[in-house]
């Protein structure tokens, strides 16, 4: 998978990165760290909370919401979109970048109504796979059209 990956002006995604990484982040001008990563997924696997550290230490805000593919929620996509209006621009990481652009599309579809086709596509130029996404955002919105 390509990365970092500069999505649009305000999210880059990338795959996993290092405590050791966060401050050249900080100085290329990041405001803030969207970790979508859960702890321990594979061995060998820094700490989110160790990247937290490092994030604090140069004045960058650190967002933890660790998710897993298919069981992503409403209250995910909610978090993230929450994130990245605090702390713009934000780096986003997972294992590869893929889960955090399908976080990214997950909001630009069910907040600012952008269609998932034109989002995958776009997606695909830029090296990730994220065909998964009409249905997730079909999941998603029948989640949250259930609740109470």
């Amino acid at each position: 998978m390509p990365g970092p990956t500069k999505i649009d002006d305000n999210v880059t995604v990338s795959a996993q990165i290092r405590p050791e990484d966060v401050a050249e982040f900080a100085k290329q001008g990041f405001a803030a760290i969207i970790n979508n990563r859960p702890d321990n997924e594979e061995p060998g696997q820094p700490p989110g909370s160790a990247i937290e550290a490092e994030a604090k230490k140069h004045g960058l805000a650190y967002y933890a919401i660790p998710v897993v593919g298919s069981s992503i929620t409403y209250n995910d996509v909610a978090a993230h979109q929450k994130a990245m209006l605090r702390g713009m621009p934000a780096l986003a990481y997972c294992r590869s970048g893929t889960r955090c652009y399908m976080m990214w599309a997950l909001t630009r579809v069910l907040f600012d109504g952008i269609s998932p086709l034109m989002l995958v596509a776009d997606a695909a130029r830029k090296g990730y796979d994220i065909r998964a996404l009409p249905m997730l955002v079909e999941k998603v919105e029948t989640e949250r059209a259930a609740r109470p």
